[in-house]
């Protein structure tokens, strides 16, 4: 794996000047991915995370897992079963509490694919299945691509981090829209998962003195 990072980062900072200076600063990809975490899995907790901070988000699932003493993490039986105030003492909206019941119950059904199933389908195909879902957008199933079924490929072009850091990156004065950010990943494929990696992790432009 580490090879496959080190061919990514060769292959971004022969881009331009601007990728490899960005990449020389930040050296070494170091993306975690958490191989075999099944789809339901990745799909929950993505949908903590949604529009939070990672603190708070591991905070949720911290949470979360908490009420399931012993087990890593809690099965779709047991989300369903519940309490709605319990749940939102984790810190999930009314609204996140459908979308993981609604999960829940679509993984019981046989509608969210096993580990196995997922990692023999192409990346669009899992997302079109799983956008489907209630409260699943394309971003969530993208998360579960990128972190559990380890693509390299993966370019979440709705991702503010992502957005903001080519602005950084490029000095530019607006973010590129969704579909701009589309086409100037092409550029960055087969490795635009490690792309978005580094774009993550753009610094912020010092203050003019």
């Amino acid at each position: 794996m580490p090879d496959r990072y080190q061919a990514a980062s060769e292959f971004l900072a022969a881009l331009d000047e601007d990728w490899q200076r960005h990449v020389v600063a930040v050296g070494q990809c170091l993306h975690q991915p958490h191989p075999a975490r099944d789809p339901y899995e990745s799909l929950v907790r993505a949908i903590a995370y949604q529009q939070l901070h990672a603190k708070a988000g591991d905070a949720i699932v911290g949470r979360l897992v908490a009420l399931f003493p012993g087990q890593t993490f809690p099965r779709p039986e047991q989300i369903l079963a519940t309490d709605f105030d319990q749940l939102r003492g984790c810190g999930f909206s009314a609204g996140k509490i459908a979308t993981i019941q609604g999960i829940a119950r679509a993984t019981l059904d046989g509608m969210v694919p096993d580990y196995p199933t997922a990692l023999a389908m192409d990346d669009e195909a899992l997302i079109e299945r799983l956008v489907s879902l209630r409260g699943v957008g394309r971003w969530t199933v993208e998360m579960l691509l990128i972190y559990s079924l380890e693509r390299m490929d993966i370019l979440p072009a709705d991702d503010f981090g992502v957005r903001e850091g080519y602005r950084r990156l490029k000095a530019l004065e607006v973010q590129p829209t969704r579909r701009q950010m589309i086409e100037i990943g092409l550029a960055w494929s087969p490795y635009r998962t490690v792309a978005a990696w580094y774009l993550w992790r753009v610094p912020k432009p010092l203050p003019s003195p």
